[in-house]
């Protein structure tokens, strides 16, 4: 049987490259891995970690590039990929435009479609955008629906796909994030190396990592962060880590505004194992990422989500994790309870794993093999 896995960007390599390992082990399945290189540099990043190299590369990325253009692209270089592997099963990962692109590809096809981390919903298809619409849609047909929590899953049993299997098989980021805290504690010349690069880091000063890219925060949301990040460095017993997002919307307002303030270090993108080592570190962490939404409570991180929904309640509802949107008081107001009520940060400092038990992969290949061979 012939499985064909489609990744883009940072997030979709991280959680499925677990998938991708696993499926590499199995006799009775072949694997053809494809990229689309919606994200180049950040997710090559992720794949010279894992020692990952796609099978093929469409290599479609280019400079401002519009959605519907990128999209468009992508359609026609998967449906002809598709038609020169053959696949029997096309999985696809997460909400990306790739995702989205891979998914209707293989339903023209007429190819079976397994879809990694569905059901995620924020109820709301303007936020995020456009990854809200884009896993609404993967959903509406996909044959293998493999939610990584039960809330996910009863999101799908209300929609329109109810003939698509369902499985509640918790999320592979955790997979990846386990693999990365092993790779770090067994390897302790591989944690100084990391641990060098960022060696500007004052360990009387708690750390306050931070990361932001949504699209909906693009304009007037980044400029609000901002001016949260500028008043919280007054502080003198914090310090600020931003890795700056590539894209230019994000890069030109945090760039701008934040470049003269000495408590705030914007550095470039960091690999996945730098963001792990950082998540380890931190006191706590402000983002507007989905990912880190899982990962940081299963490393006992509390999180600050600059957003005004999530499709990701389950750790909302267990304390780690808060929506703050991008109002500066609320954020900074937010930021002094953790960083001055000792007893609140110990609630919402525990380690918990609403989104997994690092087993995701392996619940996903034995389904596969369940179902088709």
């Amino acid at each position: 049987m012939r499985v064909l896995t489609v990744i883009g960007t940072r997030p979709e390599a991280i959680k499925m490259l677990p998938v991708i390992r696993a499926l590499r082990k199995e006799s009775k399945l072949e694997v053809v891995s494809i990229t689309t290189g919606q994200h180049r540099h950040m997710l090559d990043q992720v794949l010279l970690l894992f020692g990952e190299k796609p099978d093929y590369d469409l290599n479609l990325m280019k400079t401002d590039q519009s959605l519907v253009d990128l999209t468009a692209s992508m359609l026609t270089g998967l449906s002809n990929a598709y038609r020169k592997f053959l696949p029997d099963l096309v999985l696809v990962q997460g909400d990306t435009s790739t995702a989205m692109a891979a998914a209707v590809a293989a339903f023209y096809a007429r190819i079976p479609l397994g879809h990694v981390e569905a059901g995620l919903r924020s109820g709301d298809l303007k936020q995020p955008w456009p990854e809200e619409f884009n896993r609404v849609v993967i959903d509406s047909f996909a044959d293998l629906l493999f939610a990584p929590t039960s809330d996910a899953d009863a999101n799908l049993s209300l929609e329109y796909n109810r003939k698509g299997q369902r499985y509640v098989t918790g999320n592979t980021g955790i997979d990846a994030l386990f693999m990365a805290v092993e790779l770090l504690r067994s390897d302790p010349k591989l944690q100084a190396e990391v641990a060098q690069r960022h060696q500007y880091l004052d360990g009387k000063r708690r750390l306050v990592l931070v990361t932001g890219h949504r699209r909906e925060n693009f304009g007037e949301g980044f400029k609000l962060i901002c001016q949260a990040l500028l008043k919280l460095a007054m502080r003198e017993d914090v310090q600020i880590v931003y890795p700056v997002h590539l894209n230019p919307n994000v890069r030109a307002p945090v760039l701008d505004s934040l470049h003269r303030d000495r408590n705030i270090h914007l550095i470039e993108p960091v690999s996945f194992l730098e963001m792990v080592y950082l998540m380890q570190r931190s006191h706590f962490i402000l983002t507007d990422s989905g990912g880190i939404q899982e990962e940081a409570p299963a490393l006992g991180k509390p999180v600050l989500v600059m957003r005004n929904t999530t499709e990701r309640p389950e750790a909302v509802r267990l304390g780690t994790v808060k929506l703050v949107g991008t109002d500066p008081d609320l954020i900074c107001q937010e930021a002094a309870v953790l960083l001055d009520d000792a007893t609140a940060y110990r609630e919402r400092a525990r380690a918990v794993f609403p989104y997994g038990d690092g087993k995701a992969a392996e619940r996903i290949i034995n389904i596969i093999l369940r179902e088709f061979t």
